[in-house]
């Protein structure tokens, strides 16, 4: 799904007025129509309303919310935020047919600023859309302000009054409405995926407002969210007639002394992603643990006890090759990962330890193979590339050194962003709280070697295997808490998440052959 600029927005809606065709009007009050039915349907019995509108489109919206909600029986009040003397004239039209209606309408400005709220179980804020480019000021900052000191739950309509789509970087935080829920249409907005618009945005929907499609796959972004069809639609099936040696051989380079754990989750997730064999790489420390809990991957110890040395691999024998896990930062295996990073003729999966050794030896990162994956946290990503001063520009500092260095790189977190050589980003919109404990990352690094070592193209790697592992958190959390999920859980949820993609493949894709029994 494509993220929309507030230009594109507009240009969309335009669009679609001229195309459909339909009027701007009858588009508001489809708009606000589908917005009002899921406000029904998350709080089916409010009683009494707030309704703050702008006097733009945005405001238009809101006055055709409360019409409805006062047809529902429902108890409303309109304040109108008198910012501007100028009005859209939609909002002009559906601002008398709210007076028709005798419904009460409270205008507020500067002169006239009386706002009690401690009779309305909700508010809803209809005062800015999408387009606002500069920060709230004047009496409509202490509106806003009045509206989140009640501590009501608030419905933002389309975008959270005050916020910017896309970089709030020149922003005022304290002038921006904390909404609990923002019904947001057609498309997602940038800002939406940001850790500190969060307070801001709650939690988000998108309603589908029909925009024209025809005109969305035209609109020209770097910016998606992954969508479900997304990943069924990358995702193998596998032939009847398969053998182990059709999903590749994956290697994992990784553990030390104490830190063995990583490199056992890393094989037993490979091992649930499908690949047909599994070699680890390992320090002799690692041996008997490995063997033991993992019996399906080979083991290949170096002349070391506690942590990897340089070594002679055979390259030519792995589809994928992932380092990093449990790996430590010892001089003798900054070697090593020097000698995979020279000789790999092969995309690599570098994730952890190997993220910190690449810290440390910046230069190294020019010498990547093509295609290579890098899987960090915050933190990782900025002993890499340096420190941001906001999310917006870590997302173009990510897209500038995937570029750079031709590869790909998986910035971990809530709405994990996946850059791509290309210059796109696609956020992953599966996961939850829970999977922020150790083992969850060396869990995503064993699951993209096996899908990369079953043939999956670089991009398919990164952005199935990312979407499965925050799927198979989300299935482990039907069962358990955010406290209790571990690492274990994931993999033990792994299979849940590739049947669900794999039943809803076929359902979406029927296959043309049958079998009758005569």
């Amino acid at each position: 799904m494509k993220i929309l600029s507030a230009a594109q927005i507009r240009e969309l809606d335009q669009y679609t007025i001229q195309n459909e065709p339909i009027s701007s009007l009858d588009l508001m009050e489809r708009a606000a129509t589908t917005c009002f039915r899921k406000i029904l349907e998350h709080f089916p019995n409010i009683k009494n309303a707030a309704v703050f509108c702008g006097v733009g489109n945005n405001g238009g919206d809101g006055l055709v919310i409360a019409r409805l909600l006062h047809q529902k029986n429902i108890r409303v009040q309109v304040f109108i935020i008198e910012y501007s003397p100028k009005k859209s004239p939609d909002f002009k039209i559906n601002y008398q047919r709210l007076k028709d209606l005798n419904i009460p309408l409270q205008h507020i400005t500067d002169e006239n600023f009386s706002i009690d709220l401690s009779s309305y179980d909700i508010v809803i804020d209809a005062i800015f859309g999408s387009g606002l480019s500069r920060p709230v000021e004047g009496f409509t900052a202490k509106v806003i302000e009045k509206i989140n000191l009640a501590r009501k739950t608030v419905v933002a309509v389309d975008f959270p009054s005050g916020l910017f789509d896309e970089d709030n970087s020149s922003n005022n935080y304290k002038n921006i409405i904390k909404a609990q829920l923002t019904l947001t249409f057609q498309v997602p907005k940038l800002s939406f995926f940001f850790p500190e618009n969060a307070p801001f945005v709650g939690k988000f929907e998108i309603l589908d407002i029909g925009l024209s499609q025809e005109k969305i796959q035209k609109l020209k972004t770097p910016y998606h969210l992954i969508d479900e069809s997304d990943i069924t639609d990358m995702l193998k099936s596998r032939p009847a007639f398969a053998h182990k040696g059709n999903f590749g051989h994956a290697l994992l380079t990784g553990g030390s002394y104490g830190m063995m754990g990583a490199m056992v989750l890393a094989a037993q997730s490979c091992v649930k992603a499908g690949a047909g064999k599994i070699t680890a790489l390992i320090p002799e420390c690692g041996y008997n643990i490995l063997q033991t809990s993992v019996p399906e991957a080979m083991c290949i110890t170096v002349n070391n006890k506690k942590h990897l040395i340089n070594c002679k691999i055979e390259f030519e024998k792995y589809d994928a090759i992932a380092v990093g896990c449990g790996m430590g930062k010892h001089e003798d295996s900054q070697r090593l990962l020097k000698n995979i990073i020279q000789n790999s003729d092969i995309p690599l999966i570098i994730d952890a330890d190997a993220l910190n050794i690449l810290s440390l030896n910046k230069t190294w990162i020019n010498f990547l193979p093509p295609q290579s994956i890098l899987t960090p946290h915050k933190k990782e990503f900025e002993r890499l590339f340096g420190k941001t001063s906001n999310s917006y520009q870590t997302i173009r500092t990510l897209k500038e050194k995937a570029v750079k260095h031709q590869i790909y790189i998986i910035l971990k977190g809530k709405y994990s962003a996946i850059a791509t050589p290309k210059g796109n980003i696609f956020f992953n919109p599966t996961g939850n709280p829970g999977m922020a404990t150790g083992g969850s990352g060396d869990v995503l690094t064993g699951l993209l070697a096996g899908l990369s070592a079953q043939g999956y193209h670089p991009v398919e790697t990164a952005l199935t295997g990312t979407y499965i592992h925050g799927l198979a958190g989300d299935a482990a959390l039907a069962k358990e808490s955010e406290e209790t999920l571990s690492a274990t859980s994931i993999i033990e949820h792994l299979a849940v998440a590739f049947k669900y993609l794999h039943e809803k493949k076929i359902k979406n894709y029927p296959t043309n052959h049958s079998v009758s029994q005569k």
